[in-house]
């Protein structure tokens, strides 16, 4: 199997040791996105929305550096740190796609890093 590892400075660089992502035999497996900007390392200011908006602006520019967009994604997997957020991250997820959804999984976790309060990663095939 060849694998081969995605990288983009138009997104955040990985905060430990894993890959932006990685492409394998025709599908494409992205980290966990958080909400940082990749110009100043930090989280954008604001809210669910603001975060999982800057998440997909991220999650963007990865799947361009492999080539691909979000036509491509087929399953998300989505972290909260409560699901009282959820409505709010779903507002702007479903302004992302047009047609046919990926497959999704959501889940409230105690917390996550850097205090984000959305993280999101993404399979896509190519």
């Amino acid at each position: 199997m060849d694998k081969k590892v995605i990288i983009t400075n138009n997104a955040p660089a990985a905060i430990g040791p894993y890959s932006q992502a990685i492409e394998a035999n025709g599908m494409l497996f992205l980290s966990g996105m958080l909400p940082i900007d990749p110009v100043t390392g930090y989280l954008v200011p604001g809210g669910i929305k603001e975060q999982t908006a800057q998440i997909f602006m991220n999650i963007k520019a990865v799947l361009s550096a492999a080539g691909v967009n979000v036509t491509n994604i087929v399953k998300t997997t989505v972290y909260l740190n409560d699901m009282t957020l959820f409505e709010g991250m779903n507002d702007v997820y479903a302004t992302q796609f047009s047609g046919i959804f990926p497959a999704r999984s959501a889940f409230a976790v105690k917390a996550l890093p850097k205090n984000a309060l959305v993280e999101i990663e993404v399979i896509a095939a190519k």
